[in-house]
């Protein structure tokens, strides 16, 4: 019945009829050629079109159709200039007019200014675009939750405040996340390990659906998260905005505030965010774990209470040949795990937790991520070098209640575990045309992690890891609306692990009958060695609003410590997990195709997509026990795997939007020892259909806007053990936001408001952490947020 209820609705929104115009806006800044100074009053003038430059430069064009516009740019002391820019069913933004001073009358130089979305369709990957404003308005408790709208891309959950990204039903290490040009290396291969990112303070994300090796090297198998450098500031301006939240179901309160700024050549940024929350409420007020039933106070899960303090600050330089900033961010969180997820404490311990929804008790972990990047970009002539360098120190201490467990004692503190990682990055590329039919890309990227760790319980060993990887990549231009793309890559790889021994003596039998006190080795000093080749080839074609793309790729992935090495008690998960040093990188081919038809009135899409593993590697539950815990070995198995996304949309009236999504991941294992059965978090089939209303100006409040998202998703009956059948559910969010003038004519503030699980539904979502031991997805939960510019 949801099947078919999904399809209804995306055909009802290709269906419905409207007569109405949809208009855009361009928004851009005229500067000088030579110094980027911001020039007033200049007039930008095309067919029925006019505006004229403020006094930070800054212009904006209403009302425009979509179409393909020419505009004459002129100014008295600088020569004619034109711009031809093409509207399709997005707004044109960040458009930038250079001018040059003339003492004589000069022919007009035509600059031809592409759009994102222009250059995206000319891209054979399937790339989504996230501005600034779509970030805003779906801002949840953590990055990836926030980007839970778009088809394809889904979360794994812990808790309220952490999150990590899945990319069409594949996630962990199988997705990479880049910020500032540097691939985020955290602890992402657990479960419950969250992202560390504040997602204030970030302007543009690009996520590359599918592989993306060829570029970013392994774990960008399923594809990647991309967030993108803020943009240079203006010169000699000022500018910051406070970001202030609240929220209803775990009592959140949280404020960002960042500031930036520039003379001619030197820029600067800085942020500063606080987040405090309580214990977040489900609506059920008890829990069936195992054959026991928790009962839950007030229908708070107990001891998922955190906070987070993040710092940033950035200083740069540009010029006409050289744009450098150096980044430097600390990430500090302390989030509680819910209670009874860790080893069921909660039976016996003395904890009270429910004395306050606020507090942080055992079992909790601490995570502090200290990073430091530089990108440096140098303009020489037909070249672009792009140079990133990165360090980033990772810290992450869980702590657990001191209780023995088989031989161990009772262990001295409450560390279990210590991880400290540091990783070294270094990426250059250069980019050059040779005419104006190639477009060609050498990279190198190479990265050096140590792991260190320490405390009382042991599951992955301490490791060295280095990889390095060379690329070539060229984009052809065919003609104007046909483009070829394609490359190849080498990495080479080595994981260095280390010898560990358990602390405590543990009685092993010999043969004559006699009983020894060791100290078991759970870890081997261990050399192994990677190589891999991967490359992509595809095609993107343009005809009229409807775009067509198809590619090929093949990427690989390293594995893991833990994956290689792990040997120890996992207690967030209750289980023993061992791991297999002779697996094999994993190996992926996809085919990708993307059609894609916008008008003023409508669009249409669809991403199918054909996916096969070679080599799959997942943690694998055996028969076999450990003292009283079931043993999960780590294995390969090839998988086949297909899917894909369908959206529609259709503007009804010049007001109302309605919008639709379907999204759908079969996976299947075609040998190994779980034969037959899908993979691990396989997401079930789900759409999202959004209706939003734009009001016109009402008293104080400027453009207001409503909207409700309705998320159906269909029950997932395709699982491999230990996993259980998730029942479908829906579930209603509503949102509204407005602009408000708050100070004379200064920018407007920006007031949002959000329901969240309007009817307070109990249901389980299949991909979530938590789903494992039967806790629902959190209940009703309503949020306000503004955002005051200064």
């Amino acid at each position: 019945m949801i099947k078919y209820l999904l399809f209804a609705w995306l055909l009802i929104s290709l269906c419905v009829s409207a007569s109405a115009q949809e208009y855009h806006t361009i928004k851009g800044i005229v500067v000088d050629a030579n110094t980027s100074a911001p020039i007033a009053g200049v007039n930008i003038i095309g067919k029925n079109l006019y505006a004229i430059s403020a006094d930070n430069g800054e212009f904006v064009i209403k009302t425009v159709p979509a179409g393909k516009y020419r505009f004459e740019i002129t100014h008295i002391g600088y020569g004619h200039e034109h711009f031809t820019v093409e509207i399709g069913r997005d707004d044109v933004q960040g458009l930038t007019i250079r001018l040059k001073e003339s003492v004589t009358n000069l022919d007009g130089v035509e600059l031809l200014g592409k759009t994102e979305k222009r250059k995206a369709q000319e891209l054979s990957t399937i790339t989504v675009g996230v501005d600034e404003e779509f970030l805003n308005k779906n801002r949840e408790n953590s990055l990836m939750q926030t980007l839970k709208k778009i088809p394809g891309v889904s979360t794994i959950t812990i808790g309220a405040g952490q999150s990590k990204p899945v990319i069409r039903g594949l996630g962990f290490n199988r997705v990479s996340v880049v910020q500032n040009g540097i691939k985020h290396e955290a602890q992402q291969w657990g479960n419950d390990h969250g992202l560390e990112i504040d997602q204030y303070g970030i302007e543009s994300i690009q996520i590359v659906k599918g592989p993306a090796s060829l570029v970013y090297g392994s774990d960008a198998i399923a594809g990647v998260v991309d967030i993108q450098p803020s943009k240079v500031p203006l010169p000699n301006s000022f500018s910051g905005e406070v970001n202030l939240l609240g929220e209803t179901n775990n009592d959140l309160i949280g404020i960002s505030t960042g500031i930036q700024g520039r003379k001619q050549h030197w820029f600067y940024r800085g942020r500063l965010t606080y987040r405090d929350y309580a214990d977040y409420k489900v609506p059920t007020d008890r829990i069936n774990y195992e054959n026991y039933i928790f009962e839950l106070h007030d229908n708070n899960l107990r001891n998922t209470a955190g906070e987070e303090i993040n710092t940033s600050f950035s200083i740069g330089y540009i010029s006409d040949n050289i744009k450098s900033e150096t980044f430097f961010s600390n990430v500090n969180a302390k989030n509680g795990f819910f209670a009874n997820a860790h080893g069921l404490e909660v039976r016996s311990s003395s904890i009270d937790y429910d004395r306050s929804n606020r507090d942080v008790d055992l079992p909790f972990h601490r995570v502090n991520h200290f990073k430091v990047t530089n990108n440096t970009t140098l303009y020489l002539y037909q070249h672009t070098l792009e140079l990133d360098l990165g360090y980033q120190n990772n810290q992450r201490d869980e702590n657990s209640e001191p209780v023995p467990h088989g031989n161990m004692p009772t262990p001295p503190n409450s560390r279990e575990r210590i991880f400290t990682k540091n990783t070294y990055s270094l990426n250059l590329k250069d980019t050059f045309s040779p005419n104006d039919k190639h477009h060609i890309v050498l990279g190198i990227n190479t990265e050096l992690q140590n792991n260190n760790i320490g405390g009382w319980g042991f599951l992955i060993p301490a490791y060295n890891r280095y990889s390095a990887g060379v690329f070539i990549y060229d984009h052809v231009k065919l003609n104007d609306n046909l483009h070829l793309q394609g490359g190849l890559r080498y990495d080479a790889g080595l994981m260095e692990t280390k010898a560990h021994f358990d602390w405590f003596q543990t009685p092993i039998e010999n043969p004559d009958g006699s009983t020894s006190r060791v100290y078991l080795q759970r870890a081997l000093n261990e050399n192994i060695e990677f190589g891999n080749v991967s490359g992509s080839l595809g095609l993107s074609y343009i005809h009229k609003n409807t775009s067509y793309k198809i590619n090929l790729g093949k990427s690989f992935r390293m594995p893991l410590a833990n994956e290689l090495a792990s040997d120890g008690v996992n207690y967030h998960m209750y289980r023993y997990e061992r791991g297999n040093m002779n697996l094999d990188p994993e190996q992926s081919y996809q085919l990708d195709i993307d059609i894609d038809h916008s008008s003023s009135k409508f669009n249409i899409g669809v991403s199918p997509f054909v996916n096969f593993f070679e080599n799959f590697i997942y943690l694998n539950p055996t028969p076999n026990y450990y003292e009283t815990l079931q043993i999960y070995e780590y294995t390969q198995s090839k998988v086949f795997r297909f899917g894909g996304e369908a959206r529609a949309g259709i503007n009804v009236t010049p007001m109302l939007r309605l919008d639709s999504s379907v999204e759908y991941v079969y996976s299947r294992q075609t040998s190994g020892p779980k034969k037959d059965f899908t993979i691990p978090f396989s997401p079930p089939l789900s759409g999202l259909f959004s209706a939003s209303y734009q009001f016109k100006d009402i008293a104080f409040m400027q453009s207001p806007q409503f909207t409700a998202d309705f998320r159906v998703t269909a029950a997932q009956n395709d699982i491999v053990p230990p996993e259980e059948v998730t029942d479908g559910y829906q579930a209603l969010n509503l949102s509204a936001n407005t602009k408000i003038q708050l100070f004379g004519k200064g920018k407007p503030a920006q007031l949002r408001i959000k329901l969240n699980n309007v009817f307070n539904t109990e249901y389980y979502d299949h991909t979530s952490f938590y789903r494992l031991i039967d806790v629902p997805e959190p209940g009703r939960n309503l949020s306000v947020s503004m955002t005051i510019p200064f």
